[in-house]
């Protein structure tokens, strides 16, 4: 059995993020292929963070600017290390590459980081990504991580599209990995038309595009749904609610923040339709693949959709101004019809986007030939041979620098 070093940015919460969830996804995914998983972490654990334990993980805590992970990484010595996100390649990477310097290198972005604070800037701006805005400070850091890294999990085709025309980063670094479902999963029942009803939208309220969305809704969307259904509700559901969400609630309204979920799939399965008007983001959403599996139409915006389309229509509709999505919701809530042909239609799609088994044979593939071939994949990959024996050295310093200070301190 090979070895299989996680370095999480975070502890998994997969009740409170798509995050989490997808984390447990990959754990899954490494065991399937007969990897033993330590997870470590330098973040603060949490009430809400998943007990690894049942998963037969061991667990770490590790520290940030501290030799002590050299000795900790030496003694594990693994086959393999995952940085969660580019902030724990750049933190741990250079220590990984010096004391393991076989082991393969994998980094998972989660979504691109950068391009979702593109967009958040754009949006604050005027609403308009262009090419310059995607070349940022965080941009060069996060591509950066990709080329040092053997190979990059990727959760949208849309962003290996970017990374490979703009960034111009070869195919061969990444490897496309959308969330993935089991035959089970794929074949759960949904209600019917007429045993839902009102909407529902959920979402991290911590994760910027989701709040975005929910002031929307209450400031614009909302108000013309109510004004045609008066006796519809907007269950509004996510992880760490603040005041100024709570705030918002409003019975008289029929906009009702619930906050946290016990079960997303249950709030989803009883909503008649899902709403997801999203200005800005990057990824894939959980919360439409939620959608998907529980059979629940959704009306969302061209962001939403991105990286989760098939040949077929969506199963919902997309829209992109305040009049269009009020309009589409009340459609979709109104005309069982219509409703049946979107609910029919993501069952469909799940199994064209999520379906595990094409993913776990490709990535089983992916991970073989790398390792057989892993001296000559990273001879070809110039970019990242430079970045290693150059630039990454800063970070290197900096950490070294606060290691020796603290040991002073002490």
């Amino acid at each position: 059995m090979k070895s299989l070093l996680i370095i999480g940015w975070v502890w998994p919460e997969p009740n409170s993020s798509a995050a989490g969830s997808r984390m447990v996804q990959l754990i899954r995914l490494f065991q399937m292929l007969n990897y033993h998983i330590t997870f470590a972490s330098p973040a603060q654990k949490t009430d809400h963070m998943m007990d690894l334990s049942h998963l037969t993980v061991d667990v770490q805590e590790i520290t940030l600017n501290c030799d002590s992970f050299d000795n900790f990484v030496c003694d594990l010595n693994p086959d393999a290390v995952m940085y969660d996100r580019y902030m724990m390649e750049e933190q741990f990477g250079w220590r990984v590459a010096k004391h393991c310097p076989d082991a393969l290198r994998i980094l998972d972005t989660e979504d691109l980081q950068s391009l979702r604070n593109a967009r958040h800037q754009a949006y604050k701006r005027d609403g308009h990504l262009d090419d310059t805005s995607l070349t940022t400070e965080l941009a060069i850091r996060e591509v950066a991580a990709i080329y040092r890294c053997d190979l990059t999990i990727m959760i949208s085709p849309a962003e290996i599209d970017l990374l490979k025309t703009h960034y111009q980063v070869p195919e061969s670094l990444l490897c496309y990995l959308p969330f993935l479902y089991t035959d089970k999963e794929l074949s759960r029942t949904s209600a019917a038309f007429s045993e839902r009803a009102h909407f529902v939208s959920i979402g991290n309220f911590r994760h910027a595009p989701n709040w975005d969305s929910v002031l929307w809704l209450k400031q614009q969307i909302w108000p013309k749904v109510r004004k045609v259904l008066p006796q519809a509700q907007l269950h509004i559901y996510g992880a760490y609610p603040p005041k100024k969400a709570t705030d918002l609630h409003c019975e008289k309204s029929g906009f009702l923040v619930k906050g946290w979920a016990d079960d997303a799939f249950e709030v989803m399965s009883k909503a008649r339709v899902c709403l997801a008007p999203l200005r800005f983001g990057a990824g894939i959403k959980g919360k439409l693949s939620d959608a998907m599996l529980c059979g629940t139409p959704s009306v969302t915006t061209a962001i939403g959709v991105e990286g989760m389309t098939t040949e077929l229509d969506w199963a919902g509709e997309v829209a992109e101004t305040v009049d269009d999505l009020a309009q589409a919701a009340i459609s979709l809530y109104q005309d069982e019809d219509k409703w049946l042909k979107a609910s029919a239609l993501a069952k469909q799609n799940r199994h064209l986007l999520f379906h595990h088994e094409p993913f776990v044979q490709q990535f089983r593939h992916q991970l073989t030939e790398l390792a057989n071939n892993l001296a000559e994949h990273r001879q070809a990959n110039f970019i990242g041979l430079m970045l290693n024996h150059h630039s990454h050295k800063s970070t290197q310093y900096m950490s070294q620098w606060i290691a020796a200070k603290n040991r002073l301190a002490d």
